[in-house]
């Protein structure tokens, strides 16, 4: 008996301490993060709804980049012959490729150019001896035919992707060109890619860039895939669209565009600060008064990550690179004075703050961290419209880019709440410059592979370690929503609980490993 009192006793000290400091302590401190993520999500509304009207009024009006600069044909001249045709470089970075390394040179060299007027130039980074061998001899294979292609390696990997991209335009040979077009290992560039995007910069000396769009071959693969063509979709038809026909500006997405040599040399050629080295390079062309062109029509084919491991990897360097590259570079893109007032504030508040930052802070923190909280505190109460109305609206307004996936929706909207948890962590990581700020993993290409391996004789068992697939953090977030659903259903009375059950196994299943596809390694 007395054991009993002693524990009804502590109890009860317990839940006064805990009333005691919940009104002055919690209370004022989740009613102010509420306050900011409200004003956050109201910032990503107002970003996403001027986007949309944007691409409204470029469609009614009709507005092309073909329409917005000078585009001619290249034609040929029969006195000149050749060299009527611009010198380019095709530049394909590689690191340990082996599934995909066949697709990229072959496309390369595939492209429809005058053969005395390109180059193309294999960067191989590669470690692995045999890979290193192998597309070796495919360099020479296409060499034998006639093509002019240069096998270039180094010592070393320093700078990774950049670095590469800068020692390859140190060659002599590099100075006869004027143009650089850029391939990863996975990109496909259709045979006349170089007669839609050259005929811009020869006609347009203002134009520093053109890129074209990604097209996804294994987008049906998985369910991951196409949660991912449907985010990529959105990127490509609105934000790129928009930033190249308002302000002649947008992230250079690393592949699949040609440069001009002396625009990219003015800006300070590549540089490794960052993991967004493409996305460094297009700031600070563009902080020099250079332009940008989008051609959403011209599609590369290329693949998406379709394992879940391959995938995290990439999203932490897409949204650790960025913010660290906005901590760098905020001041002197404010203190610019060749580019304008609007450009400027186009460029810090809107393509870096709100969609770089804000978007992924506000996910995670607000609908996986500060609403599932809310439930222990009645004190504390969110609108409707910023816990329903304005995420339903941002979240259609997202999806428009993939009109075949809006079925998926509710699916696209789980998953993008679980991947927050990783580009929230890698944005802190950036801004603070913190340990795993300049990570590069390069994302697995499985190219063929899994077709492969599903496809042949398995009668062996294929062993997993139970490492490989379990995710502690995706486990932990998704026990928190579990509890905070459970307590909600019994006592609370903001009936959220049907969305923190479901968020909750959707982080329950990516943390069991659930997610994309699984490559046997035997």
């Amino acid at each position: 008996m007395e054991s009993q009192d002693g524990t009804i006793a502590l109890t009860g000290q317990i839940g006064l301490i805990w009333k005691q400091t919940k009104a002055p302590l919690l209370v004022s401190f989740l009613k102010v993060v509420v306050v900011v993520c409200l004003a956050m999500s109201v910032m990503l509304f107002v970003e996403r709804v001027y986007m949309g009207i944007v691409i409204v009024f470029l469609r009614l009006l009709g507005r092309k980049p073909k329409k917005m600069y000078k585009w001619e044909a290249i034609k040929d001249d029969v006195e000149l012959g050749n060299s009527s045709y611009p010198m380019v470089l095709i530049q394909i970075p590689m690191y340990n490729e082996k599934e995909v390394y066949q697709l990229s040179i072959g496309a390369a060299c595939g492209l429809s150019w005058p053969a005395d007027r390109i180059i193309i130039q294999v960067l191989d980074d590669s470690t692995d001896r045999a890979i290193k061998s192998m597309v070796e001899q495919e360099c020479k294979r296409w060499a034998s035919k006639g093509i002019n292609i240069k096998y270039e390696i180094r010592d070393n990997r320093n700078g990774y992707k950049a670095g590469a991209l800068k020692e390859g335009m140190k060659h002599s040979y590099v100075n006869q060109c004027d143009y650089v077009a850029i391939f990863d290992a996975d990109f496909q560039p259709e045979p006349d890619f170089l007669y839609r995007t050259i005929p811009f910069l020869i006609n347009n000396p203002e134009i520093a860039l053109v890129q074209a769009r990604w097209k996804f071959v294994n987008s049906d693969e998985c369910l991951m895939t196409r949660m991912q063509e449907m985010s990529l979709d959105y990127h490509f038809i609105v934000e790129q669209e928009v930033g190249s026909s308002t302000y002649a500006f947008f992230g250079f997405n690393g592949t699949a565009g040609v440069w001009r040599i002396s625009a990219l040399n003015e800006a300070g050629g590549w540089k490794d600060r960052t993991t967004v080295e493409d996305m460094d390079l297009a700031v600070r062309a563009s902080l020099k008064g250079w332009k940008f062109v989008y051609v959403g029509n011209l599609k590369v084919k290329n693949e998406l990550p379709s394992t879940f491991k391959a995938y995290r990897y990439q999203q932490h360097r897409w949204s650790c690179g960025p913010a660290n590259l906005f901590k760098k570079m905020a001041i002197e893109i404010i203190r610019n004075r060749k580019v304008s007032l609007w450009k400027k504030f186009y460029v810090i508040y809107s393509f870096f703050f709100v969609r770089k930052i804000v978007a992924h802070i506000v996910t995670f923190v607000f609908y996986c961290v500060v609403l599932p909280t809310t439930v222990f505190v009645p004190e504390v109460q969110v609108p409707k419209w910023g816990a329903v109305y304005i995420p339903s609206i941002i979240t259609l307004l997202n999806a428009v880019g993939t009109p075949r996936s809006l079925h998926l929706v509710m699916f696209w909207i789980l998953f993008e709440n679980v991947m927050s948890l990783h580009r929230t962590k890698a944005t802190f990581i950036g801004l603070l410059e913190a340990g795993r700020v300049n990570e590069w993993v390069v994302t697995e290409k499985l190219g063929d592979a899994l077709k492969a391996k599903s496809g042949a004789k398995a009668p062996k068992r294929t062993h997993i370690r139970m490492g490989e697939r379990l995710h502690l953090l995706e486990l932990g977030v998704g026990a928190y929503l579990f509890f905070c659903g459970c307590y909600d259903m019994g006592f609370g009375k903001n009936r959220y609980f049907i969305f923190l059950f479901l968020q909750s196994m959707a982080f329950f299943i990516a943390g069991f490993g659930y997610v994309g596809t699984f490559v046997p390694t035997s």
